[in-house]
């Protein structure tokens, strides 16, 4: 200790640059996050370094379809610019409710329990503009100070890219978290998709699969499937990268109506070709159980 802090009175009152106050919320505040991630089974980070490949619409419908089969899930939606989760499940009016130092979660079924900023938000007009500590605060208190109970599954949707958003989700629930890559077969996602299974490689985190989305396009008419962006890119960059490929989902006009009027796609219509297209990334996130006994 050097002489200046030595004379300092927040020495006594526990450490340069902040009060014995401060540091007890902070260790309270860790501690609550502790507890949450114990209480967590599994947790999934959905992410993609393209924006647009429809990401989001990827974990509420992995996220609903695990809370269909019975499980306990958790679904995050940690975008803070463009929070869409709640108009996917539509929950877009919903409101949350803080008791003290714990943030209740909004509910959609009965087994699934859902937290976005955009549940914060006064209105659609409202921009967040935040720098990156803020965020990285924002997520850490998302992940601590929800009421999330006893979970088997947390889904954290994360905005497109490597940046603050998907490193701080990764950070805060590694060890034990997987990610789930989404890509659209044309190159110019590829390209970009590529970068995010190198981000998973160099922070450790295991990529449970690679899902391409978009791939083709259901008729409404007949339900052919025609390649309206391509077909196979996130296959062969799965084979590139050497991870899991666990689905190719053509894009289904009513995935569309339903993600518009928060209809969840899975839920309401479960046997058209994008929903049992799905049904092998339930399956690889249901496989973490045997994985884990």
């Amino acid at each position: 200790m050097s002489e200046a802090c030595s004379g300092c009175s927040s020495t006594a009152q526990g450490g340069c640059g902040g009060s014995g106050a401060q540091d007890l919320e902070a260790m309270a505040a860790q501690k609550r996050l502790k507890d949450n991630l114990a209480r967590i089974r599994h947790r999934i980070v959905v992410m993609s370094g393209k924006g647009g490949v429809g990401k989001s619409t990827v974990a509420a419908n992995l996220a609903a379809g695990l809370a269909l089969v019975g499980k306990r899930v958790g679904l995050l939606d940690v975008d803070v610019h463009g929070p869409s989760i709640p108009r996917l499940l539509c929950l877009d009016q919903s409101k949350v409710d803080v008791e003290g130092d714990l943030i209740k979660p909004v509910m959609w079924g009965d087994n699934l329990k859902v937290m976005s900023l955009g549940f914060f938000l006064p209105n659609g007009q409202q921009a967040v503009i935040w720098r990156g500590p803020v965020k990285i605060g924002f997520i850490q208190q998302l992940v601590g100070d929800v009421e999330w109970g006893d979970l088997d599954y947390l889904i954290v949707d994360c905005p497109p890219g490597t940046g603050d958003e998907p490193l701080s989700a990764v950070q805060l629930l590694n060890p034990g978290a997987h990610a789930l890559v989404v890509t659209t077969p044309q190159a110019v996602a590829i390209d970009d998709v590529r970068r995010s299974l190198g981000f998973c490689a160099e922070i450790g985190i295991p990529v449970l699969g690679l899902v391409e989305n978009m791939s083709g396009i259901v008729c409404s008419q007949c339900g052919n499937i025609e390649e309206l962006f391509g077909k196979g890119g996130g296959e062969a960059l799965a084979k590139e990268m050497a991870v899991p490929f666990l689905a190719a989902l053509p894009l289904d006009p009513q995935v569309v109506r339903s993600g518009d009027e928060g209809w969840v796609y899975i839920k309401h219509h479960p046997e058209r070709p994008t929903a049992l297209a799905l049904r092998p990334v339930i399956d690889a996130a249901l496989g973490l159980d045997a994985a884990k006994a």
